[in-house]
């Protein structure tokens, strides 16, 4: 309703008339959408911290749990007026993006390889200051020049085990790269460790979104790269959401 009337939804209440047409449309949308089509791509957007991301078919819709560690992320970088911040399976950019909206100093660089996720990125990039590369975020190459000059690496990467079951919307909507990662749902994290380890700086921090089922084996999967005062962190659901530590090099 909201979107059909193109007003924010705390003015719904404040409606005294709506056209046919609008009834139309609200019910052709309301039709789709019992379908079990995502509402971000009925509307064609996603809000996100203070972001409204263009989103649709062949990215990752973004969630509100990644906020939280976006957030953790943010407040690491107190105190730090010029960082270099890598978001590595940057997706729609929601995480990138962000960072470079809240701390307008910070140099901020998104990895993503899916083609359909990059032709969003850049949409949704194409006003900021974030550099985009095209790459896969696991390669011992990518961003190689940067190895050791990093203070943040933030990554939102695909986690849940293939065997899981997921809604509908996931299933049939989210590009399945995206979301699942081989049989433990660890495959693409396990590459992402040692990637983040090698481009932070000493003192430098990162955090990773993983599955609910992997609040021991991901903070494991820190601490035995080498990364200090490992931590693992709950979700708006209280589920476990993400781990973070900190890169201490000898």
């Amino acid at each position: 309703m909201s979107f059909v009337l193109k007003i924010p939804k705390n003015r719904l209440v404040t409606v005294t008339g709506i056209t046919h047409e609008q009834v139309k449309r609200v019910r052709e949308l309301a039709a789709v959408r019992a379908t079990r089509v995502p509402l971000q791509h009925l509307t064609g957007r996603a809000p996100f911290r203070y972001l409204d991301l263009a989103v649709g078919p062949g990215v990752f819709v973004p969630r509100p749990e990644t906020e939280s560690m976006v957030g953790w992320g943010l407040d690491t970088l107190a105190g730090n007026p010029e960082p270099l911040v890598v978001d590595l399976c940057a997706g729609s950019g929601a995480i990138a993006l962000s960072v470079a909206k809240e701390h307008p100093g910070a140099r901020v660089v998104a990895v993503e390889r899916l083609p359909g996720a990059l032709s969003w990125l850049r949409r949704n990039a194409a006003s900021s200051s974030v550099k985009i590369i095209d790459g896969d975020a696991t390669s011992p190459e990518i961003l190689s020049d940067l190895d050791g000059l990093v203070d943040l690496v933030l990554c939102n990467p695909p986690y849940v085990p293939s065997a899981s079951p997921v809604a509908p919307e996931v299933a049939d909507h989210d590009p399945a790269p995206a979301v699942f990662a081989g049989p433990d749902g660890l495959a693409v994290i396990r590459g992402i460790v040692p990637r983040a380890a090698a481009l932070l700086r000493s003192g430098g921090a990162a955090a990773i979104e993983h599955d609910d089922s992997h609040g021991d084996a991901v903070p494991a999967l820190l601490r035995a790269a080498g990364f200090a005062d490992v931590a693992d962190h709950r979700d708006l659901t209280g589920r476990p959401r993400f781990a973070t530590g900190y890169r201490v090099r000898s």
